[in-house]
């Protein structure tokens, strides 16, 4: 029971939940290790999983046409991560879930989700809640992008995720602040001499 108590905390900021509800859930749960590198979804290939990050961080990204990847999601500990569109439609993934450290995730397959969550109030409350605050957050991520400058970005990242920007490559976080890596350097640099 020990190994699942960050997610039981996690649930429990939203939703009463019972130890009994906890084993019901544990039944369907899958540990998975995940080697540094290692994807966990992939283009063309359904999202099967909602995965949970016990430790390690990931990031979820797309390749564009020129073949630049874009990050549009960095997970660490006590996140989920997947191609959440692929799996919330059960169609084929359009991102990239890689995992940035060797790590390890707890999966939960779709159809036994769908199940618990018909027969656990609680459980699908807890989904729901936790889905509106990703979408409100997807939502504010998006007018930042287009209101904020890219040193505010940077900063408002900083502030908030001190320990994504010392875990995470350089380059993923540019990515995912929608800017190079040598212009958020020439950023870090003229911070830096500020301070």
């Amino acid at each position: 029971m020990k190994g699942y108590d960050k997610l039981f905390q996690n649930i429990r900021r939203y939703v009463e939940f019972s130890e009994e509800e906890e084993q019901r859930l544990i039944s369907i749960i899958r540990t998975t290790k995940v080697k540094k590198r290692q994807y966990i979804d992939q283009p063309g290939f359904t999202s099967g999983f909602r995965n949970y990050v016990v430790e390690g961080a990931f990031r979820s990204f797309f390749v564009d046409d020129d073949g630049k990847d874009h990050t549009v999601q960095i997970a660490m500990e006590d996140w989920f991560v997947s191609d959440f569109y692929s799996y919330i439609t059960q169609t084929p993934a359009t991102l990239f879930v890689e995992a940035l450290e060797d790590s390890v995730i707890f999966q939960m397959k779709y159809n036994d989700i769908e199940g618990l969550c018909k027969e656990m109030h609680s459980l699908s409350e807890y989904f729901r809640v936790s889905t509106e605050k990703a979408f409100a957050f997807s939502r504010k991520r998006a007018l930042a992008n287009l209101s904020m400058t890219a040193e505010e970005r940077y900063l408002d990242m900083l502030d908030r995720y001190p320990n994504m920007i010392q875990r995470v490559p350089q380059k993923v976080i540019a990515s995912y602040l929608g800017m190079s890596a040598e212009f958020m350097s020439k950023i870090r640099a003229r911070l830096a001499t500020q301070s």
